[in-house]
């Protein structure tokens, strides 16, 4: 399937697939058309704003899955440099392209430390706000952090913030920032089905989750979460690593876990979220299998999962970046995201 940044061909393609109207195309994000499956008709937008885990390479991966494998339309949007358009992921406020999120049927977020303009910010907290389906992934627990336009009615989502306490991610996924529970860097994770949750739709064909960065710690989640996976903070970096024999093991602390979260007039919505997903963790089949099933869970489509689970085998070549700050790949463009 071709991704198209630019140009009136993908256009004729929405309207023709059905979606509820063309998204408009620029080189400054990308578009996977939509296609027959679960997702036909339906869009997903996602936002790719971290300096340090990838996103920037990690969400088109994870975007043309769910074009491709199960017909979704997927609009990619990337944190930039205002003045060339290459990707760049210490900018912490400008991602063009957040008005699209207005028509999305599923909001999927890889944000850190932003502090966005607050007609950007706008489009994205009406979708939270209106209750619509959300994903954040890793650094959203942590996506926003207003240090200058302290006046802004959206100052308050920061991290740290009081009223509500936590902010976004506190608040809206069910935990804010506390610190690294794996020693960062040279401990991994297993992902752990929780027992009572076990047969929970979304873990269908979900046995075997590694990623090579750590758990990070989880105080207190909201009654309401379900947790579908903790993290065994491992003995080493790679597969093999033995979960240690340690009390960061007793008890796991979550990684992965839904919301059904408490809106006016009776409604929930709902959300997963899941503390791993550098771009080197979505090398684990089953942890692209449990963001695909908890995606269409997100969109009340759990019905649809199949037993084994949703298709989540890689797409061309995954060479993933490692994590880190500064190693980000310079010089690219949203149209070569697309090509990894």
């Amino acid at each position: 399937m071709e991704v198209k940044s630019i140009g009136l061909f993908g256009t004729l393609v929405s309207l023709l697939l059905g979606c509820a109207s063309p998204t408009p195309l620029d080189s400054r994000w990308l578009v996977f058309p939509g296609g027959k499956g679960p997702g036909a008709g339906m869009r997903v937008v996602f936002v790719a704003g971290d300096e340090e885990y990838r996103s920037e390479e990690a969400l088109p991966m994870l975007a043309r899955l769910m074009s491709e494998h199960h017909g979704f339309e997927c609009v990619v949007l990337f944190s930039q440099d205002p003045e060339t358009g290459e990707i760049d992921p210490d900018n912490s406020s400008n991602i063009p392209g957040l008005h699209l999120i207005e028509d999305a049927d599923l909001l999927v977020l890889q944000l850190r430390f932003r502090e966005l303009p607050d007609a950007d910010m706008a489009h994205l907290m009406k979708h939270v706000e209106k209750g619509k389906p959300l994903v954040g992934i890793r650094t959203t627990t942590h996506a926003f952090n207003y240090n200058e336009n302290l006046e802004s009615p959206f100052a308050k989502w920061s991290w740290r913030s009081q009223e509500p306490k936590g902010g976004f991610g506190q608040e809206i996924l069910g935990e804010t920032w506390v610190a690294h529970h794996g020693n960062h860097g040279h401990e991994a994770t297993r992902g752990v089905p929780r027992e009572a949750n076990a047969n929970h739709p979304t873990l269908r064909g979900v046995e075997d989750v590694f990623g090579p960065t750590d758990v990070y710690a989880i105080r207190d989640l909201p009654k309401d979460a379900i947790v579908l996976l903790d993290g065994a903070v491992l003995g080493g970096m790679s597969p093999d690593s033995p979960i240690l024999d340690d009390p960061k093991n007793n008890p796991m602390h979550p990684v992965a876990w839904l919301r059904l979260r408490p809106l006016p007039g009776g409604r929930a919505q709902r959300i997963f979220a899941t503390t791993m997903g550098a771009a080197t963790d979505w090398s684990s089949e089953d942890l692209r299998r449990l963001f695909l099933n908890a995606s269409l869970w997100a969109l009340g489509k759990e019905a649809e999962i199949p037993e084994g689970g949703l298709r989540a085998t890689m797409i061309g070549s995954w060479n993933p970046t490692p994590f880190g700050f500064g190693n980000f790949q310079r010089g690219l463009r949203p149209r070569d995201a697309s090509e990894r």
